[in-house]
This record gives C-alpha cells, sequence and structure tokens, in this order.
C-alpha cells in the first residue's frame, strides 16, 4: 500500500503556525516580489479570488482589512517542510518526497486496516508536533493515492484519511464521476486530446486499450491508465530522478543596468544551483546565464542576452562555475540597459559517480571537502551564512517582500516572542 500525506494550504499553514490570529480569515501568501497569489486560505478561495491574481489589484480589500497577503517566506516553509519529512521518516522509513508539502510513505505488507490507522496516527502527529494540517491517501499506486488524498481534502466524512482499494465500488464510482484533467499527470491540453478520443472521465482512462494509448499518445498514459487499475508502474527511484538541469533566477525588486550589481545578482544565482548540483551528487559539464529587460516597457530599449561557457571539466565546485559566470557577463554585458531579471543555469550534468574521466582533461584543483563544509555550514546556520563574495541587502536586485513574516525556525533573531502579559513584548523593546 502506497500512502500520500499532503499539507492542506501549506503556505498558509505555516504562517498561521507562528500568528494563530490569521485562523479563519482570508489569507493569501503573494510570489517573488509581491508579485502575484500563489496561495490561498480555504477562506480566500471561498471569495473567489483566483490564483495568480495580481497583488495591485487585491490592495483595496487589504487595506479593508477584508484579506491578508504575505510575501513569500520561503526559508521557513523549506524548514518546515523538512521537519515534516523527518517526522515522516521516524514512522516509515522508507518515505520519498515529492514535493515541498507531498510524499510518499510505502506500507508493503500491512492489510488496509492496519494501513488506515497508520494514516490516522500519522496525521495526529504531524497535527501535535508541527502544526499542520494535513491529508493523507492511500491506495496500491501512486496516481490511485494521489486521487485518495484529492478525495480526502473534499469529502470531510474521511476526516482527513482516505482508503481506495482499486476495484472496490467507491473507487470506481469515485472514478466515473472524475473528470481526467483531475488524474495525475493528465494536463488541460492532453485532456483536450483524450476528448477527441471519448475519454472524459477518469473511469474511461482507465477502461482504454493501454497499447491505443501509446500509439496515440506516450507510454506514460498508457501506465497512469494501468495505476488506475490497480498495477503499480511507478518505481520510487522514477519519482527521485535526478533533475538533468539546474537553473536559478529571480526577478529583482526594481530594475538595474549596474554591472557590478548584475554580477553580485549572478552570483547569488550560481552559488545556489552549485548547491543543488552538489545535493544531487552531480557534475556540469556548461554553464548558461541570461539577463532579461523589462518586455513591459516599450519605452526603453529592449535586450536579452545570454552566454553559454563550458567548464574545464565537470565540476560542481562553486569558484570554477563562479569564473564560468563571470566570463559570461563581460560577454553579454552592455551599458544602457536595464535589466529586470536574471538566472544562472547548470547543464550536461554526470553523475559524480559514474563520470568517465580522461587523460587529456585539464588537471585543476577542485576541494570537494570545501565545498562540503561550506553546504554543511550553510544547511545547520542557514543559507548563505558563508557565501562567495559581498552582497548588499539594499541592491536593487534584491526581492521586494514588503509584507514577509518572521523565519521563525531558522534565524536567531528572529526567534517567536512570548510575552507574561498582553503588551509585555513592547515594553521589553522599548527599554532603554
Amino acid at each position: 500500500m502506497i500512502g500520500l500525506v499532503d499539507a492542506n494550504n501549506f503556505y498558509v499553514s505555516c504562517e498561521r503556525i507562528f500568528a494563530p490570529s490569521l485562523e479563519g480569515k482570508a489569507v493569501g501568501v503573494m510570489s517573488n516580489n509581491d508579485g502575484c497569489v500563489i496561495a490561498r486560505s480555504a477562506e480566500m478561495k471561498a471569495m473567489e479570488i483566483p490564483m495568480g491574481t495580481p497583488s495591485f489589484q487585491l490592495e483595496g480589500l487589504r487595506r479593508q482589512g477584508e484579506i491578508y497577503l504575505l510575501s513569500s517566506n520561503y526559508e521557513l516553509y523549506g524548514d518546515m517542510s523538512a521537519r515534516l519529512a523527518q517526522l515522516l521518516e521516524d514512522a516509515c522509513p522508507d518515505m520519498a518526497p515529492y514535493s515541498i508539502d507531498e510524499m510518499f510513505i510505502y506500507l508493503d505488507g500491512l492489510s488496509e486496516p492496519q494501513c488506515q490507522a497508520i494514516g490516522e496516527a500519522l496525521r495526529r502527529r504531524i497535527r501535535r508536533h508541527l502544526g499542520l494540517p494535513v491529508c493523507v491517501g492511500l491506495a496500491p499506486t501512486h496516481t490511485l493515492a494521489k486521487l485518495a488524498n484529492h478525495v480526502a481534502k473534499k469529502q470531510p466524512h474521511y476526516q482527513g484519511v482516505c482508503l481506495l482499494n482499486a476495484h472496490s465500488y467507491t473507487t470506481k464510482a469515485l472514478l466515473k464521476q472524475l473528470p481526467v484533467s483531475a488524474v495525475w499527470g493528465v494536463g488541460r491540453r492532453l485532456a483536450e486530446r483524450l476528448a477527441i478520443y471519448g475519454i472524459r472521465t477518469a473511469w474511461e482512462l482507465r477502461e482504454s486499450d493501454t497499447k491505443a494509448l501509446r500509439k496515440r499518445f506516450s507510454v506514460v498514459l498508457a501506465r497512469t491508465a494501468l495505476e488506475l487499475r490497480g498495477t503499480p508502474c511507478l518505481e520510487m527511484n522514477a519519482v527521485e530522478q535526478p533533475r538533468q538541469r539546474i537553473m536559478t533566477s529571480r526577478s529583482f525588486g526594481k530594475a538595474t543596468g549596474d554591472q557590478a550589481e548584475l554580477h553580485a545578482a549572478l552570483r547569488r544565482h550560481a552559488q545556489r544551483s552549485a548547491e543543488k548540483l552538489r545535493q544531487q551528487h552531480s557534475l556540469a559539464r556548461a554553464v548558461m546565464l541570461f539577463l532579461s529587460t523589462n518586455r513591459h516597457r516599450k519605452d526603453q530599449p529592449q535586450y536579452y542576452p545570454r552566454a553559454m561557457i563550458s567548464l574545464p571539466i565537470p565540476s560542481d565546485d562553486t569558484r570554477l562555475i563562479l569564473q564560468a559566470v563571470r566570463e559570461g557577463l563581460m560577454q553579454i554585458y552592455r551599458p544602457g540597459h536595464h535589466f529586470i531579471k536574471a538566472g544562472v543555469m547548470l547543464l550536461d550534468l554526470v553523475d559524480a559517480q559514474a563520470h568517465q574521466l580522461s587523460l587529456l582533461q585539464p588537471t585543476l584543483q577542485t576541494h570537494p571537502h570545501l565545498m562540503g563544509t561550506v553546504d554543511a555550514i550553510n544547511q545547520r546556520m542557514g543559507q548563505g551564512t558563508i557565501r562567495f563574495g559581498m552582497t548588499d541587502a539594499q541592491a536593487p536586485w534584491q526581492l521586494r517582500c514588503a509584507h514577509r513574516s518572521r523565519r521563525y525556525t531558522t534565524r536567531w533573531d528572529e526567534l517567536m516572542e512570548a510575552g507574561t502579559h498582553p503588551g509585555a513584548i513592547q515594553a521589553f523593546t522599548s527599554r532603554p
């Protein structure tokens, strides 16, 4: 049996743990630079405010106190996700993270009542230790577990835990009601193509001929149909395939044309990409960087340069990647342009353990222990504790996050404060 543990409204729930006054209120979390709404509480969904709404369109509601908009606090969300993964791993050693708020657990050899009991116990344990509301979907395959989790969230009588047997009447009735677009891995465009062949519900996809699905669409869709029948087709390792490329990019808080500021932004993105590269034990053969002006500012000259720099040897050394970034920026930088976005992508990745060495490659000094130590300190003390080069916290390229909550769990100077009586904290902080 496979279980999917999914936190409800994860970003909003993380904020509510440390700000209980937000319970029961319409809360939205905004994207980078406070651009648009990317997460909504149930109360905001009930107000029919769609996902992706630009935040400036909601400013009136925010000022009237009808909704609460918060800047995204990824450091807090990432730490809460790690704590959730640790709790699950303690209870179920066979666990695979799928996203920041979704994790699969594997309960092989247990009966359905035992799996149901474990799901209910996990839900209570997570709520008690982290304060996070989660739902648990249990089924014999990944795809059905995803559906079971969806049902657990939408139908209150399941009380957050839903177990689906592939051949039960409940499962068949559910699949006949669900549109095919609700199936994991079936997007809007694919659903439109399936409709041409008369496949409009999850049940019709399940009953489709897998050979025809493979011929007309893909082997992935054929496997999805088999998973709906209760035949496992996705292995745990398939869920954790290393990425073929790693990119870090951000829009700037303010546009800038200063070369030093652009270099600082690219340098930070390169360091973050290198850290991700080492986490998945890969090496990069090339580095691509790009800049972008604001295409909506027709009154300004437009320029979207990019440069590809090959590394002398496949590497995960931050210093080597930073050299490539510096070289690439010198190639593409042109004064007189106001850039609003920059990014660094590591390409042509190879496995660090299976990499084929060559006698013709140049010999360069690399220090894996140094990189490992830097990563370990940053993971323990907070991202950016040790970094290459100085950064200005007030630089124009820094993200705009005017409504960000504290990073309660990762910053010593932003810990939760508690007082013995109302006004105690203000009295303490204003003390000379």
